[in-house]
Formats: structure tokens, C-alpha cells, sequence
């Protein structure tokens, strides 16, 4: 949150967070931490989901789930909520 906060702080318009695997859902609580108690001017200007393929020390593959969040300073906001692979 602090990385957030002061990037904005330093004149920034747009932060987006992106995790991936088990560490979503602590990249979805700093951002709705950070809206909802700290800068409540920001918006949620972006979501995307995704899937990637991540290589294993065997030499195989597995899917991992990612998440990109973007949040913003400006007032407007984007409908769109993209899914990719």
C-alpha cells in the first residue's frame, strides 16, 4: 500500500497492480484498501484476468492464474473488464 500511495503521491496518474497465483488476492485487498480507507479519490479503471502457462523444475508446464488492476486518479472509468489467456 505504502508503494501506492507514495507513487501517486509523487505526481503518477495511474498504478496498476499485477500478481499472479496465491498472491491475488493480496494485490485485490491493496487495492481496495487503498481506495476505500486511504485515497478515496481513486478509481478502479481497469481488471484484467488472465492465464499463463508457468514452467516446473521436471521440465513441464502448469497454469497460472494473473490479475492486472489498474488504479486511478482520473474520473473516468473504463467498462470494459478483460479476460485474456
Amino acid at each position: 500500500m505504502l508503494a501506492v500511495i507514495t507513487l501517486f503521491s509523487s505526481g503518477m496518474e495511474e498504478v496498476t497492480l499485477k500478481a499472479r497465483g496465491r498472491a491475488i488476492s493480496t494485490a485485490v485487498d491493496v487495492a481496495e484498501i487503498t481506495k476505500r480507507r486511504l485515497m478515496e479519490s481513486l478509481n478502479v479503471s481497469g481488471v484484467t484476468i488472465g492465464t499463463e502457462d508457468m514452467a516446473l523444475r521436471n521440465g513441464g508446464k502448469r497454469p497460472v492464474s494473473t490479475i492486472e488492476i489498474t488504479l486511478s486518479t482520473k474520473g473516468e472509468l473504463k467498462e470494459n473488464t478483460q479476460a485474456t489467456s
